[in-house]
């Protein structure tokens, strides 16, 4: 009889640690990814375009992370605050499964500002930055500082002209 409550006492025991510790492996060890937004107007002289970005409030930007089989594993995105940043904090295990930086990247999704609103691929923001190298170590954290991304006016926006040759000439 004491050698079976003995069993079920430690089993128990065993479980406790096992729930304990993929509890501390998903609220320990994130990962914090920040950036800027800025407008870029390229109406303006040299100097002015290459000193006169302006911060935009209320940029979407999202994270998206995929697992080695190139499905999506975690999706979050961000609001910029009225300083053009953001910042995002995502724990580095998702649903029992480590994260992997490398696979996540960060990309702009849209701009309120109506004369600024054309998203620029400066610094990746349309296609897409990988998470490649952090810029702070600390413990259980890892954060990485993204060069700023840039959305510029419709005024400069180049038109698409890649799929106007495509098809069948004679």
């Amino acid at each position: 009889m004491a050698a079976a409550i003995l069993t079920l006492l430690a089993a128990s025991l065993l479980i406790g640690c096992t729930n304990s510790a993929m509890a501390w492996e998903e609220t320990h060890g994130v990962i914090h990814v920040a950036g800027k937004v800025l407008c870029q107007d390229c109406t303006k002289g040299y100097n002015d375009w290459i000193n006169g970005e302006r911060p935009i409030k209320g940029c979407k930007v999202c994270l998206t992370c995929t697992d080695d089989r190139g499905r999506v594993m975690h999706y979050d995105s961000d609001v910029t605050d009225e300083r053009g940043e953001f910042e995002m904090t995502v724990s580095k295990y998702i649903n029992g499964k480590q994260l992997k930086e490398k696979k996540c990247s960060v990309r702009l999704v849209s701009s309120p500002d109506p004369t600024c609103n054309i998203v620029t691929d400066f610094a990746g923001g349309k296609s897409g930055e990988k998470l490649s190298r952090p810029t702070a170590v600390y413990r259980d954290t890892v954060k990485y500082v993204l060069t700023p991304f840039y959305f510029t006016s419709p005024m400069c926006d180049e038109p698409d002209t890649a799929d106007q040759f495509q098809g069948n000439h004679y």
